[in-house]
């Protein structure tokens, strides 16, 4: 069986990278006895369009040139945005009877006749909504707990010449240390948390995340 391996992360630095998404994926195919045909790496926000996404757009295109038996991700939201962008994607490999596996979610999209099993669109509908959900419940959650900060009397940022203690620091960034924890890129940090990337970068350093 051959496969190619697409790995997507969100910052364009050297903060993050691709390596530990391929090992895994190239671990997985080693083990099933696939042939890795092809690995395709992407650095790239996830907030882009797919449309925007030169290199998935490239890995689609070779899988369906060279009738590769199986395309694998770490997980679904590799492939796409929002839940609409996802199921397109998987509706384009389903037509090219081109398999799909997702490490995280530990599923295949195909059964072993080469046909969606009945329980997939379900799994991977709902999967792709609740990630979206994830996304817009962070967003959410941290707007709500800046604006009571602030109805409080808190302010956001340092005063010039002020140290803050770890403590100080868990209480007020708990929410981007967690998704720091998630392994989210400190960029996406960056944005959901509405603070700097520098910032984000010293917590990861302090707290060794």
């Amino acid at each position: 069986m051959r496969a190619v391996i697409y790995s997507r992360v969100s910052s364009i630095s050297d903060r993050q990278s691709n390596d530990r998404q391929v090992k895994d994926l190239k671990d997985y195919a080693a083990y099933a006895k696939m042939e890795v045909v092809n690995v395709f790496e992407e650095k790239i926000s996830g907030a882009k369009k797919n449309t925007e996404r030169p290199i998935l757009q490239q890995a689609l295109e070779y899988c369906k040139a060279e009738q590769v038996d199986m395309l694998l991700v770490s997980e679904l939201s590799r492939l796409g945005r929002n839940s609409f962008e996802v199921l397109e994607t998987i509706k384009e490999l389903v037509d090219a009877k081109i398999n799909l596996y997702m490490q995280k979610e530990k599923l295949t999209l195909l059964d072993d006749n080469g046909e969606p099993s009945i329980f997939a669109p379900i799994m991977l509908a709902t999967l792709s909504t609740c990630a979206q959900l994830e996304r817009e419940n962070i967003k959410f959650r941290l707007n709500s707990g800046r604006q009571q900060y602030i109805a409080k009397g808190g302010k956001l940022g340092r005063k010039e010449g002020s140290i803050k203690t770890k403590e100080q620091k868990k209480e007020e960034y708990g929410e981007a240390i967690s998704l720091l924890k998630k392994d989210y890129s400190i960029r996406n940090v960056a944005k959901l948390c509405n603070v700097s990337n520098s910032t984000i970068q010293r917590l990861k350093k302090e707290f060794k995340l």
